[in-house]
């Protein structure tokens, strides 16, 4: 059932990254509010929040990690799975969908697999700036550093750097 789900999952994402693409606004503010969407396996070894709390000196990022369903969940952080999803896309899981609208100032895209799931999730979100790791899909971004999720100093000092040129952060 699930491969069917993907098909009519991806039929959709297409429809929406075309549409994202016409209608995208890049935000000229400051970064004040940070969410990551990532996966549970690199959750597993690296604490993204920590990293982005600490490199960018922000306060409260707010992290969804993408684990595949099982019946038995670990509730020890906050995730998500195929599941939250039905076959237009649209997400069921209240609190992710709550996530996934909050209008933050910026997104990072922490994983560097593609996952049609974590990618619609990205896409869905009603962040004002999104950034990821390349590779993965170059029309979700505003901008897209080249780097494994392992290498989390360079991935974050890139990043810092860019939004200073930006003027998105503060020296």
């Amino acid at each position: 059932m699930i491969p069917f789900k993907k098909y009519f999952l991806r039929k959709q994402f297409k429809k929406k990254l075309i549409e994202n693409e016409i209608h995208r606004v890049v935000s000229q503010n400051k970064i004040k509010t940070v969410a990551i969407i990532t996966t549970d396996e690199i959750s597993s070894w690296i604490n993204v929040q920590e990293e982005v709390e600490n490199n960018l000196n922000i306060k409260d990022a707010k992290v969804y990690s993408f684990k595949t369903h099982k019946k038995y969940h670990n509730e020890a952080f906050v995730y998500f799975s195929e599941q939250d999803f039905n076959w237009k896309g649209n997400i069921y899981n209240p609190n992710f969908k709550d996530f996934i609208e909050e209008p933050v100032d910026l997104l990072i895209g922490y994983f560097s697999k593609n996952n049609i799931y974590i990618e619609s999730a990205v896409l869905q979100s009603k962040a004002l700036f999104k950034v990821g790791i390349s590779g993965v899909n170059q029309q979700l971004y505003d901008i897209e550093i080249a780097e494994t999720p392992s290498k989390t100093d360079s991935f974050f000092l890139e990043l810092k750097k860019y939004l200073t040129m930006l003027k998105k952060l503060e020296n």
